[in-house]
């Protein structure tokens, strides 16, 4: 009944003349009553507590499962046995190198798409050395480029917890070309 009264009356104010502000308070307030009256059909998108879900999925002939909920685990470290393994990251990296790079020559067109490639072989690569049950968001940088007699330094620069975030690097040289791999082994909780 409160709903209709409410309603009645921002008709009543909407042929008045009030400010913005108010009528959007009200248009807000519909809104959020209309989605809560909506989200209780089959088919619709809930959007309460900021998740969205849609009831769509429960149509079938097959039993009705319940929803995974996950409990926060609070830890805030890794455990012993849980640490990044730099020195298997550095080995995945080299094998990765050494098997995709040695008759390679440097060219500028194809450079990028190599350097794709490699990108997401290591990642991939490494993420299963890690197994499924990893705290670690791993991010891999590969650089290439031409060998002509200069100088090359490759730096970066890293906002991280140093007892836990772990970090691991591989220099590739041929007559052609050099190509520096990083993994970067970030914890998160």
């Amino acid at each position: 009944m409160a709903l209709i009264v409410r309603f009645e009356d921002y008709k009543a104010n909407l042929n008045r003349r009030t400010s913005l502000y108010t009528t959007k308070r009200w248009q807000d307030a519909i809104n959020r009553v209309s989605l809560n009256l909506k989200s209780t059909r089959k088919g619709s998108i809930s959007t309460r507590g900021g998740s969205f879900h849609s009831d769509s999925e429960d149509i079938g002939d097959g039993p009705k499962q319940p929803a995974v909920l996950f409990e926060n685990t609070f830890q805030l470290e890794p455990k012993d046995d849980q640490k990044f393994p730099t020195k298997k990251a550095e080995d995945v990296i080299k094998a990765i190198f050494n098997s995709n790079l040695r008759d390679k020559k440097y060219n500028s067109d194809s450079s990028k798409n190599l350097t794709t490639n490699l990108t997401e072989l290591i990642r991939t690569q490494v993420k299963q050395e890690l197994g499924k049950r990893n705290r670690f968001k791993i991010v891999v940088l590969v650089i290439i480029g031409s060998m002509e007699g200069q100088g090359v330094r490759c730096a970066s620069r890293c906002l991280w917890y140093p007892q836990f975030d772990r970090f691991a690097t591989y220099s590739y040289y041929n007559e052609h070309l050099f190509a520096v791999g990083t993994v970067y082994g970030v914890y998160y909780e």
